[in-house]
C-alpha cells in the first residue's frame, strides 16, 4: 500500500478469506497484487478463491502470492534444498519481460522464502537467483516474483511496481500526493475536540511525532495534553533527553513515573524473551491506567507503528495466518478510554517524514529505535538489578563511541545485549569469569529488513576495550553481523 501510494496508485486491501471472484468482478480493479506471508502452499494453503486467477485481470504474486498462482496452474512448487533469507543477485532472462523492464541484467533483491517454483517453460522465466531457478515469471496475465520488491533492499522495486501498474495494468491517472501530516492532525482534531489526552511518551521518534501531532490538534492547550514517561528499564540518557526536549514546553505536561520496583517484581523468574515481553505488559498499562484516572483523560495515545502491529501478529481479520514475530508492549492492550494510534498505518521512515513536516526536532527523529520493553529484551535470562546496571553501562559506552566516530546518524539502530554466556577473564593478573556482551549495529529504512553495518575495526576495538575496562562484570564482547532476515533486529 505504501509503495503504491508513493507512485499515486489507489488500492484497497482485501481479506483473502472473504473476497470471491464475483466480488472482484463487481469492483473491476485494473490489477491485483497478492502479497507474501508465512504460510506454505503445501501445509497450510491460505484461504483464497482461486477462480480469481482465471478472471483475466493482471495479477502480481509476491513470494507466497506467486506460489499460489503457480500451483493453481499446475506448476511444481516444492521445498527448496537451499532456502533464501537474505539479499542476493537477481539475473534477468530474456530481458526481464514486461514486469522487469528497465531493470539491469543483474541487481540486488531481498529474498525470504523456503519454497521454490519450477517453471515448466523457459518462455515464462524472466529472472533467477543462485537458489531459485525461477525467481520471476510471466504467464499471460499472471506475474510473479519470489523476492520482495516492496522492501528497500530490492533496489529496483519501485520500478517493478511502476511497470506493473503503468505498463501492464494501464493505470495512468494517478492521485496527487497529499499532506499526510495535515490529514492526521485534522482527524485527531475531530476526535479530541474539547477533550483531554494522555500520551505514553518515551522520547523516541514515534511517540515524539504523535506528541507533536497532538500539539497541533489540541491547539497547544497544555491543560489537555499530558505525557507519561515510564522509568525503570530505560537507557542511561533517555529520561534526561525527554526532559530536555519536552520538560519546559508550553503545550504539554510531563510526568516521570519510576516503575523499577514493579517491573523487576513482574519480571522475577521470567527467562525467555516472550515471557518477559508479556510480563512487561502488566506494569506498563497499569501505570498508564492510573494516570488516565488522575488526569481525567478521555483518550490514551501511543506511538504504535504498523510494524509493531504486524510483528505482533495483528492485522486484517482473515483466515490467513500472520506470524507473531514478537509481542510488542503497545499492541492489543485494553484501556478504560479509547486509544489513539495515528501512526498505525506508518513504518519508521513514514513517521519520521511526518515529524519533519510538523517541526519535530531532527535530534528526536534520528534517535535509534529502542524496544518498548527497553533493556528487558537486551538481557538474556532473568532480569535483575545487577544486569540492568550492566546493560545501561554497555549501552552508554556503545552510543558514546558511535557518536565519537560520527557513525550514530549513519546507523539505523544499535544496541548491546547482556548474554548468559560467560567468558574467562584476566584482569590485573587475576583470573575470573564475566558476561559476554553482544552488540549490533544495522542499516535499515523502515525496520522490516536490515543489514549489519560495517563498523570499522578501530571503533569496534575501542568499544571492546571500554566495555572490558569500565564494566567489571564483562568478560568478552562480540559483534553480531547477521541481518534481517534471517535474524530479527532485536534478540528475543
Amino acid at each position: 500500500v505504501q509503495r503504491l501510494a508513493k507512485i499515486g496508485v489507489f488500492c484497497l486491501v482485501a481479506d483473502p478469506a472473504r473476497i470471491t471472484a464475483a466480488d472482484v468482478e463487481k469492483v473491476k480493479p485494473q490489477g491485483i497484487i497478492i502479497s507474501g506471508g508465512p504460510a506454505s502452499v503445501h501445509s497450510e494453503p491460505p484461504p483464497f478463491d482461486t477462480r480469481i486467477f482465471d478472471l483475466g485481470i493482471p495479477i502480481l504474486g509476491i513470494c507466497l502470492g506467486f506460489q499460489m498462482w503457480a500451483k493453481h496452474l499446475g506448476w511444481a512448487v516444492r521445498p527448496a534444498e537451499k532456502r533464501e533469507f537474505h539479499t542476493t543477485a537477481l539475473i534477468l532472462n530474456g530481458g526481464g519481460g514486461r514486469l522487469l523492464a528497465k531493470w539491469p541484467s543483474m541487481s540486488t533483491v531481498l529474498q525470504s522464502h523456503g519454497d521454490v517454483v519450477d517453471v515448466p517453460s523457459v518462455a515464462d522465466l524472466i529472472g533467477y537467483t543462485g537458489n531459485s531457478p525461477c525467481a520471476a515469471a510471466e504467464h499471460g496475465h499472471l506475474f510473479g516474483v519470489q523476492f520482495h520488491p516492496e522492501t528497500s533492499d530490492s533496489e529496483y522495486g519501485p520500478q517493478l511496481f511502476e511497470n506493473f501498474c503503468g505498463r501492464i495494468c494501464g493505470i495512468n491517472d494517478r492521485f496527487p500526493a497529499h499532506d499526510v501530516a495535515a490529514q492526521k492532525i485534522e482527524q485527531l482534531r475531530q476526535q479530541v475536540d474539547g477533550k483531554k489526552v494522555l500520551i505514553a511518551l518515551s522520547g523516541g521518534s514515534d511517540s515524539s511525532v504523535v506528541a507533536y501531532l497532538l500539539k497541533h490538534a489540541l491547539g497547544g492547550d497544555r491543560t489537555r495534553l499530558k505525557g507519561i514517561y515510564i522509568k525503570g528499564v530505560d537507557r542511561p540518557d533517555d529520561e534526561a533527553d525527554l526532559l530536555r526536549f519536552f520538560g519546559n514546553q508550553s503545550w504539554i505536561q510531563i510526568e516521570v513515573v519510576d516503575a523499577t520496583d514493579s517491573l523487576l517484581a513482574a519480571l522475577a523468574g521470567k527467562t525467555t524473551g516472550k515471557e518477559k515481553r508479556v510480563a512487561f505488559r502488566g506494569p506498563y498499562p497499569e501505570v498508564l491506567e492510573q494516570k488516565i484516572r488522575e488526569f481525567g483523560a478521555d483518550f490514551i495515545a501511543q506511538g504504535t507503528l504498523y510494524t509493531d502491529l504486524v510483528e505482533s501478529g495483528y492485522g486484517h481479520v482473515t483466515g490467513a495466518r500472520r506470524a507473531q514475530i514478537k509481542q510488542h508492549h503497545n499492541t492489543g492492550l485494553t484501556f478504560s478510554v479509547p486509544e489513539l494510534m495515528p501512526l498505525a498505518d506508518c513504518v519508521k521512515d513514514n513517521a519520521r517524514n511526518i515529524g519533519r513536516d510538523i517541526g519535530v526536532p531532527e535530534e528526536l527523529l534520528i534517535r535509534h529505535p529502542f524496544p518498548g520493553p527497553g533493556l528487558v529484551i537486551r538481557i538474556e535470562g532473568e532480569v535483575t538489578a545487577e544486569k540492568l546496571t550492566i546493560a545501561r553501562a554497555a549501552d552508554g559506552i556503545l552510543m558514546e563511541e558511535l557518536h565519537r566516530a560520527g557513525l550514530y546518524e549513519k546507523i539505523w539502530q544499535a544496541g548491546a545485549r547482556v548474554t548468559q554466556s560467560l567468558h574467562t577473564t584476566t584482569k590485573g593478573d587475576d583470573a575470573g569469569v564475566g558476561f559476554v556482551i553482544q552488540w549490533f549495529a544495522v542499516a535499515s529504512v523502515n525496520g522490516f529488513t536490515a543489514r549489519a553495518y560495517d563498523v570499522p575495526f578501530d571503533v569496534r576495538q575501542r568499544i571492546a576495550d571500554r566495555m572490558g575496562n569500565e564494566i567489571r562484570e564483562v568478560g568478552a564482547t562480540d559483534y553480531r553481523d547477521s541481518g534481517k532476515p534471517y535474524s530479527t533486529i532485536e534478540g528475543e
